[in-house]
């Protein structure tokens, strides 16, 4: 999805300092999905703002999929799902100029954190798919099934963790990062493997596998850390 200039800075001028909003999001995180807000009327006289200025709000939450509006049936909270999270990231990195790469140590930090946990939760039907996809990577030298594997493997340790909150913020950011063609292109042109650069995957991989198999979160953390220090492009 593409977003102009002008529409980012809409909806960063929308939500910036705006205590409507802020009120629209505290009175959305006491409801569940599926439940429906109260009236437009009712909302703008809870709020003391006109409908037309709640209208716009309402609009914006519906664009990033917190809201579902249907005709004749009312406002309804929809379960915030990681693409819409990826949406409201873009639109926060256009509107303030955060260098992408920043993010990077972001993703790093939450799978040493899903390292940790899936060393203490050790799911091992997840831990059995950290396994095959080591295997693919030591069986094949085709680059394409290489980084499928080691996106397969990353996706099966935020998933071990047992925390559905990294595994959610994790999505997200790697839809910030696939939406962004430059991004992603200077990824892939770095990404051209060597049989060394690949062996050199293959250990860190086993390592973080081993020792989430070992229930030594320390290690599991240590070798995340590893990992991501000489393989920047995984």
């Amino acid at each position: 999805m593409t977003i102009h200039d002008e529409e980012i800075h809409s909806f960063a001028n929308v939500f910036a300092n705006d205590p409507v909003s802020a009120a629209l999001a505290r009175l959305i995180r006491d409801l569940n999905p599926g439940d429906r807000l109260p009236s437009e009327r009712e909302l703008a006289i809870r709020l003391s703002v006109s409908r037309t200025a709640l209208r716009d709000r309402l609009g914006v939450l519906e664009g990033l999929g917190v809201l579902r509006r249907q005709t004749g049936a009312g406002t309804f909270v929809e379960m915030l799902k990681p693409d819409a999270l990826a949406l409201a990231l873009n639109l926060a990195i256009g509107s303030s100029h955060l260098p992408l790469t920043s993010l990077e140590s972001v993703r790093i930090a939450l799978e040493r954190q899903a390292a940790r946990e899936a060393a203490i939760n050790s799911d091992p039907v997840l831990v059995a798919y950290m396994q095959r996809a080591v295997n693919t990577m030591a069986s094949t030298d085709v680059q394409v099934d290489v980084m499928d594997a080691d996106r397969a493997f990353h996706q099966s340790l935020l998933r071990a963790a047992g925390n559905p909150a990294l595994t959610f913020f994790a999505e997200a950011l790697s839809d910030v990062f696939t939406q962004d063609l430059a991004y992603r292109s200077a990824r892939l042109s770095s990404a051209r493997l060597t049989s060394s650069a690949r062996a050199l995957m293959v250990e860190h991989h086993r390592r973080i596998h081993d020792a989430i198999v070992n229930r030594d979160p320390s290690a599991a953390m240590q070798a995340v850390d590893d990992h991501f220090d000489a393989l920047p492009v995984s």
